[in-house]
């Protein structure tokens, strides 16, 4: 985004306006303002989807913790909590994603391989926000993966 310039030393980002029904298109600029908007908004709200359900999960953990007489029932009960905090870990882990994503799109890095330097293609981002890799830098990556793990 453009800076503004402010006092010495301090900026301000000024605001990109983007109609709601914006998607980003391969015939503009890659990662111009407008798509560097696009990306950073889509990543503030999936990054706030996935804390307000870990908010609900610690809710639901704290108001259900109750004594359930029948063995079975509590061992479903339990089955069903350690499946849910498996969940929130990973998303967890997917909120530090996005939060390194964001820092990228501040350092201008966004969008670009990380292996290559080629841009990631726009259908490939809106997909995966959190992509640091283009689609043929990742295949190559897991066909490596996959040969180590098979040794």
């Amino acid at each position: 985004m453009p800076d503004i310039g402010l006092a010495e030393g301090s900026t301000m980002k000024a605001e990109v306006f983007l109609p709601e029904d914006y998607r980003p298109a391969e015939t503009e600029p890659f990662m111009n303002d407008r798509q560097t908007e696009y990306f950073r908004r889509k990543l503030l709200a999936w990054r706030e989807d996935l804390l307000e359900g870990s908010r609900e999960t610690i809710e639901g953990l704290q108001d259900g913790t109750r004594a359930i007489p029948d063995v079975a029932d509590r061992a479903s009960e339990e089955t069903d909590r350690a499946l849910e905090l498996r969940t929130r870990d990973r998303q967890r882990k997917l909120v530090s994603k996005i939060d390194a994503a964001l820092r990228r799109i501040d350092q201008g890095e966004y969008g670009y391989c990380e292996v290559t330097g080629e841009p990631i293609s726009l259908k490939r981002l809106d997909a995966r926000p959190i992509a640091t890799m283009s689609l043929e830098a990742q295949e190559r990556h897991e066909r490596r993966e996959k040969v180590h793990r098979d040794d």
